[in-house]
């Protein structure tokens, strides 16, 4: 995808966001009642603009045989970032989620971006308890370089559900989209369905001192043509900083595969992440 195309969706964004403010100042859609601050940075489903950048380095994959070859593996590392620019209104609230990858494949030695992903959680007030909300809403994928990601786009929603209970966050989220391709022209037995993502975590934090533990990025997949299933584990670690108007969140993980036999695709065998990101809560300045 071209960069003056990413520019342009990120500052469509901001301006979306900046507009909808001004136009609602009620403070029932600036604060998160019943959730805490730490809470709150933690959490992507918050109503609040979010600037993340990650680092993720995934050195080897397992080399076992899948349909008589050795599994084939996946890119090295990449870096990572995630805008988010939350649109309060009345009723509901609308999350925008921008995310650009770029890649490294020491395997073959390209490297480029991946497949952007733009993503609006859409929030209706009667699913949103203070301490939690769920929602759903449309998910696009844009081409990126060839070589490291799929030359197509891609269209299909997302769902998330969170809750906050004393010092436990928890929440899982969905993911399906399906190929933009002539079904025609795809080989006997595939479709243009892509995999199923599932994506469950569960946070606890230390007190007030910010430190906290949760799973890892965990997105388990579901290949519907193969019916193989993918599921990675691990742990993060981080900590929150709290501001007056704003939180940092660092955090550290590490992540493996668990489950891979009947999965077709490469299966990561150490991935380490270090990720920064800075929220800022609706109305503050």
């Amino acid at each position: 995808m071209e960069k003056s195309v990413l520019l342009s969706l990120i500052l469509l964004m901001f301006v979306i966001g900046i507009k909808a403010q001004e136009k609602d100042s009620d403070q029932e859609q600036v604060e998160e009642i019943g959730q805490s601050r730490d809470s709150q940075a933690m959490d992507a489903t918050a109503t609040q603009w979010s600037f993340q950048a990650a680092y993720q380095w995934m050195p080897d994959y397992y080399d076992d045989i899948v349909n008589g070859e050795p599994r084939r593996p996946g890119l090295d590392n990449y870096l990572q970032l995630r805008i988010v620019a939350p649109i309060p209104l009345k009723s509901l609230t609308i999350l925008p989620r921008l995310t650009i990858r770029h890649y490294e494949d020491v395997y073959t030695g390209k490297s480029g971006f991946g497949n952007t992903e733009l993503f609006a959680l859409v929030i209706p007030k009667a699913t949103d308890w203070g301490t939690g909300r769920a929602g759903i809403g449309p998910l696009i994928t844009a081409p990126g370089s060839e070589g490291v990601s799929k030359d197509e786009w891609g269209y299909g929603f997302a769902a998330a559900i969170v809750n906050n209970t004393g010092q436990w966050f928890y929440g899982l989220l969905f993911t399906q989209t399906w190929r933009s391709i002539d079904p025609k022209t795809l080989p006997a037995g595939d479709s243009d369905i892509n995999p199923l993502g599932i994506a469950p975590f569960v946070a606890y934090r230390f007190g007030t001192s910010g430190f906290y533990l949760q799973t890892a990025d965990m997105v388990a997949l579901y290949d519907w043509n193969t019916s193989g299933f993918y599921l990675p584990v691990g742990l993060r670690f981080g900590k929150v900083w709290v501001l007056e108007k704003a939180s940092w969140n660092l955090y550290g993980e590490y992540k493996t595969s668990a489950v891979y036999d009947s999965w077709e695709g490469p299966a990561v065998k150490n991935s380490y992440r270090l990720n920064i990101s800075y929220t800022m809560p609706v109305g503050s300045k």
